[in-house]
């Protein structure tokens, strides 16, 4: 099953000429999933051949304006170009306000329903669960409230061994419950044991979502062996009291998050403006966790 992520914005709060703000976009079994939803995040989805149509679910992390100021024009983009099956967000209470007075303002009735979901920065809750993933809620600890996202994929049923499933001519009807684990009992009454007949599917993989935050233990948790994880990695540690005072983390204590919580691999973003090259933050993050990568706008990283 595709589980994958596309980098559409990596930078932080202040422009620069090469990065955009903060936004993603994953990929879980050709259902496409939006965090966060930074200015131009709309030019990003085309210059990256993301179709904003197949876009059902929008989580925004926190209302700095990095992470949300894209997201009315997305939404109105979504209004005129005849969008009409329901569309579900995910924010902060407040932001619901806000795209109503824009709406109000400019007097726009939308053409399709916004199903929105307010956030709660302080307690982990489930925000979704279909039949590819759940998504909980990780609560940071940033200037103001802000909440992560886990992306869980769901167990898969067992894959059929179709030569013995053939051999034994076992009845379509059963299929199901033997993907479910059944064990098979012959016509003559003989008992086939299910891993005869069946292989388990792959172990579900998890994708963190760590956007604003100092390093605190509340969150470590829910990040403990996460197959990919995202974490915002602001500035240099040369720059460690510029990141409390403004409730970041540095490229160092990234890497060590990702050490200290056994995760497999370790994204990092949401870079400062002053830095016009990433590479002393990507050297910072693997000279404690090497399986580093930088979120360059683009590209596509499997989980």
């Amino acid at each position: 099953m595709r589980f994958e992520v596309t980098i559409l914005g990596s930078s932080s709060a202040t422009p620069i000429y090469n990065r955009n703000p903060t936004s993603q976009v994953l990929n879980v079994n050709e259902r496409l999933y939006l965090i966060d939803c930074g200015e131009g995040t709309q030019q990003q989805m085309l210059r990256f051949d993301i179709k904003a149509s197949r876009i059902d679910h929008i989580f925004i992390s926190h209302l700095h304006g990095d992470h949300y100021l894209g997201l009315v024009g997305l939404l109105s983009s979504l209004h005129l170009n005849g969008r009409k099956k329901p569309l579900f967000l995910f924010g902060p209470a407040p932001l619901k306000e806000i795209i109503d007075l824009q709406l109000k303002y400019s007097e726009t009735v939308l053409q399709y329903p916004i199903e929105f979901t307010p956030t709660d920065a302080n307690k982990i809750e489930t925000l979704l669960a279909n039949e590819d993933v759940t998504v909980d809620t990780i609560p940071l600890d940033h200037r103001i409230a802000c909440t992560g996202f886990l992306f869980r994929e769901k167990k898969r049923l067992r894959k059929l061994i179709k030569e013995e499933i053939e051999r034994l001519d076992v009845p379509v009807h059963l299929y199901t419950a033997i993907k479910k684990g059944a064990d098979y009992t012959a016509p003559d009454g003989k008992v086939y044991q299910n891993d005869l007949l069946s292989i388990d599917s792959a172990t579900p993989r998890t994708y963190c979502y760590c956007s604003d935050t100092m390093p605190v233990e509340k969150y470590y948790e829910q990040i403990t062996g996460a197959d990919l994880l995202y974490h915002e990695a602001t500035f240099l540690n040369t720059m460690l009291d510029r990141a409390k005072e403004t409730h970041h983390t540095t490229a160092l204590q990234a890497g060590e998050i990702a050490l200290n919580n056994q995760v497999k691999k370790l994204l990092i973003g949401h870079f400062s403006a002053r830095y016009k090259v990433l590479d002393e933050l990507l050297e910072e993050a693997r000279s404690v966790f090497p399986d580093t990568e930088l979120a360059i706008e683009g590209k596509t990283f499997l989980i």
